[in-house]
């Protein structure tokens, strides 16, 4: 999967309506275009290819803020809602994807409903943990571990990958079942990623 069209696809959702510059702002105020391929010529690209497949639909144009020419407007259809929600989802659940597209879905993580995303992450912890048993099981060399060579330090890799992603995935499931954060169905959130007043650490610096 790529992390990419679910960070366009939500980025265009949250909005209900935006034209690319918009998402660009959107994914670059997140430092998406640091931990992951979302980069400008990537988010232009996928936004057309997403509306060839149907999955956005093109609402005429807006008028450029900066005095240049109008700029398509997005919003998604029916069945790019629903993409929306089968990648987010699966992002959420898939233990063997790159960091990019978990780092996705918690972004968007609160677009579901409590109950669901506590659903789904517990389903990653298992997943996780069915892991990292069979690379124990079936990976990890029957030789006392000092003769594993450095070859061995992959399988400690992966164990440890997998022990410590089910143990965040485990703190986060504690926190939402303690209420935090605001999820859908649970009343009017803000748009914005970073708090009120909170600079955003990828923006751009005046010379010093």
């Amino acid at each position: 999967m790529s992390a990419i069209r679910l960070l366009v696809l939500g980025a265009v959702r949250q909005h209900g309506r935006a034209h690319g510059y918009q998402v660009r702002n959107d994914l670059e105020f997140w430092g998406a275009h640091e931990w992951s391929n979302a980069k400008p010529g990537s988010i232009y690209h996928a936004l057309k290819q997403l509306a060839k497949q149907g999955l956005l639909h093109t609402r005429g144009t807006g008028p450029s803020t900066a005095g240049g020419p109008p700029r398509t407007e997005y919003e998604l259809t029916d069945a790019g809602e629903a993409e929306f929600f089968r990648l987010l989802r699966w992002a959420l659940t898939a233990h063997d994807e790159k960091p990019d597209v978990l780092t996705a879905g918690v972004g968007f993580l609160v677009d579901l409903p409590r109950d669901e995303a506590i659903t789904l992450l517990e389903q990653r912890v298992k997943a996780l943990e069915e892991w990292s048993r069979e690379v124990e099981r079936h990976w990890t060399p029957s030789a006392a571990p000092e003769e594993w060579g450095h070859i061995g330090e992959i399988m400690k890799l992966w164990v440890h990958t997998a022990v410590s992603g089910a143990e965040w995935t485990r703190g986060l499931v504690r926190r939402l079942r303690d209420g935090a954060y605001v999820m859908a169905g649970e009343g009017e959130r803000s748009v914005e990623v970073l708090p009120e007043g909170t600079p955003n650490p990828y923006a751009e610096r005046p010379p010093g």
